[in-house]
């Protein structure tokens, strides 16, 4: 799958799942690691866990292998690999202490995520 659909699919998926205050970096000018890094905050450590979970379920059942997933015996932040597309679920604690947000707040603003699928998720 490339990497548009992939990340409107990720999009999608956690919105589905009741993610909150998913934000979408395009950092591909920044890092050769990924080109997008997708953020979302859980309500709890089983709410991120069932994210992770059943986003990489979906993933599987979209043709897409996840490359890795780390942070799931924590469940204050899951860390799921797919290659173009780095999803990092947390805890709102987590996310504020670590504040990803900042650390790229100059990464180009993803204007086309979420505009096919019709998401709230927010761009950074």
């Amino acid at each position: 799958m490339d990497t548009e659909p992939l990340k409107d699919l990720v999009v999608k998926i956690l919105e589905d799942l009741k993610g909150k205050d998913i934000s979408v970096l395009d950092v591909k000018d920044r890092t050769s690691v990924t080109d997008y890094m997708i953020i979302a905050s859980g309500t709890s450590s089983r709410h991120i866990k069932s994210l992770a979970d059943n986003l990489i379920l979906e993933i599987k059942k979209a043709g897409e292998r996840p490359l890795g997933e780390e942070g799931k015996d924590a469940s204050d932040w899951v860390l799921v690999d797919l290659g173009d597309v780095v999803v990092h679920i947390m805890m709102p604690s987590a996310r504020e202490f670590y504040d990803l947000e900042r650390f790229w707040r100059d990464a180009p603003v993803d204007s086309s995520a979420g505009s096919a699928t019709g998401s709230s998720a927010h761009l950074v």
